[in-house]
């Protein structure tokens, strides 16, 4: 079992930034790649970026150039920088985690083998 904890969500103003991290613990032999998941009320759930084991990288087109994903495989933690945060950002932000690294289309995408609580992040206007 691998357990995901995720941090750092909160308020924030529009344009402004927060920073989530997520850290891996439990019986971890390898992960193949990590990432973030968000769900705002009344809608599906949604990647926003995922990085494999060699930093390869997928982001959501309504977030790039404004999130950037990073991991630190020493820690077994996995971070997104979010900029310029819009209202439309707002949602619960769960971290995940696969075994595998799976690629479709040529990028990487996340199953989601591991899945933590949630952080919620709120935009306001």
């Amino acid at each position: 079992q691998v357990q995901l904890v995720e941090s750092g969500g909160g308020l924030v103003q529009a344009g402004g930034s927060l920073r989530l991290s997520c850290a891996a613990s439990g019986s971890i032999f390898s992960i193949g790649s990590m990432g973030w998941y968000r769900q705002a009320p009344g809608k599906q759930r949604d990647l926003v970026a995922v990085i494999t084991s060699s930093s390869s990288t997928n982001y959501a087109d309504s977030v790039k150039g404004r999130f950037k994903i990073s991991r630190d495989n020493a820690r077994n933690t996995v971070n997104l920088q979010m900029n310029s945060l819009k209202p439309e950002d707002t949602a619960v932000y769960y971290c995940a985690a696969d075994l595998a690294e799976t690629v479709a289309a040529g990028t990487p995408i996340l199953l989601g083998d591991y899945w933590g609580k949630g952080t919620l992040v709120t935009v306001s206007s």
